[in-house]
């Protein structure tokens, strides 16, 4: 009896060991729509990352906002991030930023995010933080530096926090590489305002996996995909591991939201997920 009792605590001990280990794991979700949501809990992903404009922004009326919170409440798929932060209209950069515009918009979008119970808004919006022509980069910087901390301090009254994130060179012509994002989030200095690093855009600016590794203090956030095509991890070859090696090696436990091009959803998501979850195993077994 004693044998048993000692056999019987050590395999609840082991499965415990193996579920912190899990839980340990950045959990993978998808940028898509809500609808999507049967698919991807039936293939097994963790959350949807939905879009600003979609969900949150002061262009919804607040009755459709209150339908779509019922909606997100029944969902199977958390819904605990967003991207797609500005409309092109609002601007971040040159003569034309209205300040209090932008901080009235934030506010909204902080509040309903709230409600919503969502963590984290991800600030790529190429367009709105795109330099005009013949625009000072370095007024540029301290002028978008000094509105993120405002936008901060917006977003820590609700609890929220603001992600920046590195686009590429076709997409916009200010913050370019993760470096830079890692430098104006350096600068804000802001415990609401943190990174989130696009690695398909790393890719496509050839920059190193080891940017990952000098970010890693203000890493909260990752989107994914394969540099040619923009391609779901796996579908072509394997240029996006080393990068997943690197938030290995590092310890990151956020989220990495696959926010990819599909050719077919419904048949590739599951393939995808299982080989994103074995990079992640390679990459962390190894820690």
């Amino acid at each position: 009896m004693k044998n048993y009792s000692l056999l019987l605590f050590f395999a609840i001990f082991l499965l415990a060991l193996q579920s912190n280990a899990q839980t340990g794991l950045p959990k993978v979700g998808i940028c898509t729509s809500r609808a999507n949501d049967s698919l991807l809990h039936a293939s097994g992903y963790a959350y949807i990352e939905e879009g600003v404009q979609k969900l949150l922004s002061p262009a919804i009326s607040d009755d459709t906002f209150n339908v779509q919170l019922a909606q997100l409440r029944k969902m199977q798929c958390q819904v605990k991030t967003c991207n797609s932060f500005f409309p092109a209209e609002i601007r971040l950069t040159g003569a034309d930023v209205d300040e209090k515009k932008v901080l009235d918009y934030v506010e909204v979008v902080m509040a309903r995010a709230k409600r919503a119970g969502i963590e984290l808004i991800v600030l790529g919006s190429g367009n709105a933080r795109k330099l005009p022509d013949g625009y000072n980069k370095d007024s540029a910087t301290m002028q978008f530096v000094d509105l993120c901390r405002k936008m901060a301090v917006v977003a820590g009254k609700y609890g929220l926090v603001i992600a920046i994130e590195n686009l590429n060179t076709t997409e916009t012509n200010f913050v370019t590489t993760l470096e830079e994002a890692n430098a104006v989030v350096m600068a804000v200095g802001h415990p609401n305002f943190k990174l989130t690093a696009d690695i398909y855009h790393m890719l496509k600016e050839h920059e190193s996996p080891e940017m990952l590794k000098k970010a890693r203090k203000n890493l909260v956030h990752c989107h994914i995909a394969e540099r040619e095509k923009r391609t779901a991890p796996g579908s072509t070859g394997d240029d996006v591991a080393p990068y997943i090696a690197a938030l290995g090696n590092i310890g990151y436990t956020g989220r990495i939201s696959l926010e990819c091009r599909w050719d077919d959803m419904a048949a590739q998501t599951r393939p995808t997920l299982e080989y994103m979850q074995q990079q992640i195993r390679n990459a962390y077994k190894k820690q």
